[in-house]
């Protein structure tokens, strides 16, 4: 069977610098750092005390209050970002067969805060007290279930967790399922919402979360003084059609969705592998199925996260994958200016190439002033790049050694 084109019509987010796709994009251009004081809960006793939240985000305003109530917030974001992205495509369900108009959005965590508040009443007032929706708001399949609800999408529903590589799992998983003739159309992405005293406390001794108490100075990727990742939450979905599909009902197209590549390390439990084979490998996959040289590509959204392993070994990844064609490509990470976003992190970032390949804009890595050793890239510091874009890559690596990669491509007949 041939595989059948994918496009992007429609695109929506919430993030720590935009509550939409707009105020994200406007955001990414002004340079601004949504990084801030942790206020969910009290940092007294956390030796990291920043972090990137959602701010100004009242769900009653942008969905149902009733069904909003039954949520996590991970969830919320979910159904507020499907609900903008279907607005932006244009897509009229009633106008759609239902059966063929699928859902794959993810969550590496999914309900820990709700986890959390439980526990704590099991512990303080016996079991009898934890609420009957806990199940529901704390599993992380329930941001696919309730934006296919929501939204009235009855064909393939599911979602993926693979930590960091979640969202870019998703979309991939995704463009298969319309390749493939399993759906006509995809509401595709991730979404998070676990800066909570569990998560913050977990990631810290790990080791793998930024102590820095300058906003603008702890999420600093690839630079010499990075000193691990800024926690953070939000969501990115993105609407994906088969291309005959999307151009019967005259939709705009923002992009083709041309490449995707998945690959495991089979390394490690929280470490990339040294020799960056997995990640380059995925990146190879995504550009062959593209049909893509490494010389066409302008652009690589990085995981970028900030940690000493992560964007050493990405880094001679992309010099694997790319061989003397990554000293003329654009590389940088958006989690500079709204952290890590982990599930939801590949998502936003496929986001900001489709917008970079829409406006010719490539953001620089905010915050980072000096490459540390070995990472020889062109990180696009100190300002932005306004070039063509027709081609940019997104990676996303997750613990566990999960390595996914999305390619997309200006649109062409």
């Amino acid at each position: 069977m041939e595989k059948r084109r994918v496009v992007i019509t429609g695109m929506g987010a919430i993030t720590p610098i935009g509550n939409t796709v707009e105020e994200f994009w406007n955001g990414v251009k002004e340079q601004k750092v949504g990084i801030g004081p942790i206020t969910k809960f009290d940092t007294t006793d956390y030796k990291v005390k920043i972090a990137a939240e959602v701010k100004d985000f009242v769900a009653k305003e942008r969905m149902d209050f009733k069904s909003a109530k039954r949520m996590e917030a991970f969830s919320q974001y979910a159904i507020v970002a499907a609900t903008e992205a279907m607005e932006d495509a244009g897509l009229k369900m009633e106008e759609e067969d239902p059966y063929r108009v699928g859902v794959i959005i993810g969550s590496g965590i999914g309900g820990l805060s709700s986890m959390e508040k439980e526990h704590e009443k099991i512990l303080t007032k016996g079991p009898k007290r934890v609420s009957p929706m806990l199940i529901p708001m704390m599993i992380s399949n329930m941001a696919a279930g309730n934006v296919s609800i929501a939204l009235g999408c009855k064909g393939k529903c599911t979602n993926v967790v693979t930590a960091c590589a979640t969202g870019t799992h998703s979309i991939g998983d995704a463009m298969r399922a319309i390749q493939y003739g399993d759906a006509d159309v995809m509401f595709a992405g991730g979404t998070e919402s676990s800066i909570t005293p569990i998560a913050v406390a977990g990631f810290t001794n790990l080791t793998a979360l930024s102590s820095a108490e300058d906003p603008m100075r702890a999420s600093i990727p690839f630079d010499k003084d990075r000193s691990g990742f800024v926690i953070g939450e939000g969501a990115g979905v993105v609407i994906l059609e088969e291309l005959e599909h999307a151009k019967k009902r005259g939709a705009r197209i923002y992009a083709e969705l041309a490449g995707y590549g998945a690959t495991s390390d089979a390394y490690h439990i929280t470490s990339p592998a040294e020799d960056g084979s997995g990640a380059a490998k995925a990146m190879e996959l995504a550009m062959e199925e593209a049909g893509v040289k490494p010389e066409e590509v302008d652009y690589v959204n990085a995981h970028g996260t900030g940690t000493h392993h992560n964007d050493l070994f990405e880094t001679r990844a992309i010099r694997r994958a790319f061989g003397d064609a990554a000293d003329h490509l654009k590389v940088s990470s958006t989690k500079s200016m709204i952290g890590h976003l982990l599930g939801a992190a590949g998502a936003v970032e496929l986001i900001t190439c489709v917008k970079s390949v829409e406006e010719g804009y490539i953001h620089p890595t905010v915050g980072t002033t000096e490459p540390g050793e070995e990472c020889d890239l062109d990180y696009v510091i100190g300002g932005p790049v306004h070039q063509e874009v027709k081609t940019a890559i997104s990676n996303s690596l997750g613990f566990g050694g999960h390595n996914a990669t999305l390619l997309v491509k200006k649109y062409e007949e």
